[in-house]
């Protein structure tokens, strides 16, 4: 199983979405999860930065400039989605990537006490 880093560019852009309150804490992450038109739109018009900054993982093994090197989204491209948060944190734990999970995890709780 590969060793996933934390992408700390997209805990960043995260963190400033969710304090900006633009999210989404009610649409499924099923409904919500881009497509991978809309991820081959992204990297159209924004480029492999951006669509990184949507992930919060690397695989550190796989080739530059590849959509297998960015794993976790935790967004559309445009907000970040709560249930996303939630799905990526359970999946990081069940794939045995602590680190991941504890991103997942501070961002959730950010969402968390800025919705209440």
């Amino acid at each position: 199983m590969p060793n996933y880093e934390v992408n700390k560019a997209a805990v960043t852009q995260a963190r400033k979405l969710i304090d900006a309150g633009t999210y989404d804490d009610t649409t499924e992450w099923s409904d919500a999860a881009p497509s991978a038109d809309d991820g081959n739109a992204e990297l159209d018009e924004n480029g492999w930065d951006s669509y990184a900054a949507w992930h919060l993982a690397i695989d550190p093994d796989a080739n530059e400039e590849t959509k297998g090197r960015y794993k976790f989204p935790y967004g559309d491209f445009r907000k970040v989605n709560r249930a996303a948060l939630i799905h990526g944190k359970q999946r990081a734990s069940q794939n045995d990537h602590p680190e991941v999970e504890k991103a997942f995890d501070d961002l959730l709780q950010r969402l968390d006490a800025k919705r209440s």
